[in-house]
């Protein structure tokens, strides 16, 4: 037996997602209040992450149907939208977006729209991964350390050389000087070199 749930989120308080359930009723969907899953969250959460979308995806089973107003309701990552919809597909259960003229996204004219959202994504993560790229290229030209920062300064380094020339031990110096032992070895290492 199918049976229709409908995830409505608004990401701030002050919204309510009254609108959503109300399209959906308008749109012929029949969704008992029990199965119409509402939360207050932000788009940016992976789905799986949200308390509210974590529930219905315990409760769906197969030849069930998610309804949503708009494909940001599942995220505004192209990525993790996708990759919902696809676990969802995989289990049987179809989803309809109604900003999408009510498709089912796991249909065959479904899946050709998720291509395009997945070539979105993938455009999305070359160019995060670009900027990334062409920021650290920047900041090394500008003579920036990357990284972490480090633990200890050169001052401390010749201290510790010193101190393990007289005996000090690892645990000792990590102690005293508040890192961790293998902080100390990578100093007598450096320091052997």
């Amino acid at each position: 037996m199918t049976r229709v749930f409908a995830y409505c989120r608004v990401s701030t308080a002050d919204q309510t997602t009254t609108n959503q359930v109300e399209e959906i009723r308008r749109a012929g969907f029949q969704v008992e209040d029990h199965r119409v899953v509402m939360e207050t969250v932000s788009g940016s959460v992976a789905a799986r992450e949200r308390a509210g979308f974590a529930k219905l995806l315990d409760r769906m089973e197969s030849a069930d149907v998610l309804i949503v107003t708009k494909l940001d309701r599942l995220g505004r990552n192209a990525m993790d939208v996708r990759s919902v919809v696809e676990e969802l597909s995989a289990r049987g259960i179809r989803v309809h977006c109604l900003a999408l003229g009510g498709v089912d996204l796991t249909s065959a004219a479904g899946r050709m729209t998720m291509q395009v959202i997945a070539a979105v994504a993938e455009f999305e993560r070359d160019l995060l991964l670009e900027r990334t790229q062409a920021g650290l290229l920047r900041a090394k030209a500008e003579g920036k350390r990357l990284g972490r920062p480090p633990a200890l300064t050169n001052t401390q380094h010749e201290e510790i050389a010193r101190e393990l020339e007289n005996g000090v031990s690892l645990g000792a110096l990590a102690d005293r000087y508040g890192v961790s032992r293998s902080a100390i070895q990578r100093v007598a290492k450096r320091a052997a070199a």
